[in-house]
This record gives C-alpha cells, structure tokens and sequence, in this order.
C-alpha cells in the first residue's frame, strides 16, 4: 500500500494537504506562525509524524509537536508568556527525556529545529545541544 503524501500545493490548483493544515493550525495554536518554519522543514515534521503513526497521526499529536517545536523556536521565556508555565514545564521534561534517550521522536523534533537553524540559542545552551 502507498502512504499518504503531502501537498503543498501548486499554483492555487492543488491545495495544501490536511497534515500540513493541521500543522500549520497547531502552530498557530502554539503562538508561532507558520509562515516562520520552512516549507520544508514543515514537511519533514509530518514526514517523521507518519514515521512514528504510520496509519494517521492523533488529532492531539499535532499540538503536541507543534509545542515541543515553539519552545525550541521561541525559548523557554516567551513560550511560558505564550502558552503558560504548565506547558513550559511539559516542554522541558520531553527535551530533557529525548536527550535521555537520545532516539525518539521528541529527539528527532528537536534535531530538527537544530539542523534548520531555528532553535533559540539559549535551548541550545541549555540542553548543550549540537549538529555533528
């Protein structure tokens, strides 16, 4: 069986396909705008989405990764003016976790932001994160 693709669209004739909605929907949620994060950086977050849900992505799996991808993006600062210090400290335990563990999903996220030079500079001192 083929999987799913995803779409970005092409020439208003094609539209976006509804993981990238949904993903662009949840980093709204999350306080960053879409129109920040890459194309192709969006793609591969659903990419790795498929990867770890083969058959569908959970409807809360998007806020989830749109979270963990804003504090890495915005700090821990601005997210908790954001999205509230709950939600800052569920951020922090999934990175501190994924460095843990050093191979999940969380990680792959993170790594992500990391390789696309998104990440705040001070997640990246931190968590003493770094692109071999």
């Amino acid at each position: 069986m083929a999987g799913r693709r995803s779409s970005l669209g092409f020439l208003g004739m094609f539209g976006r396909s509804g993981d990238l909605r949904q993903l662009d929907a949840a980093l709204r949620g999350a306080d960053l705008h879409p129109a920040l994060v890459p194309e192709g950086v969006k793609l591969t977050i659903v990419n790795l989405m498929k990867d770890r849900w083969p058959d569908e992505p959970p409807s809360q799996a998007y806020p989830d990764v749109a979270r963990l991808f804003s504090y890495c993006i915005a700090g821990p600062e601005a997210f908790e003016r954001s999205n509230g210090p709950q939600n800052r400290l569920d951020a922090e335990r999934r990175i501190e976790a994924a460095l843990e563990t050093g191979d999940s999903f969380d990680a792959q996220i993170v790594l992500m932001a990391l390789h696309a030079k998104l990440i705040s500079a001070e997640v990246v001192e931190r968590y003493g994160l770094h692109a071999d």
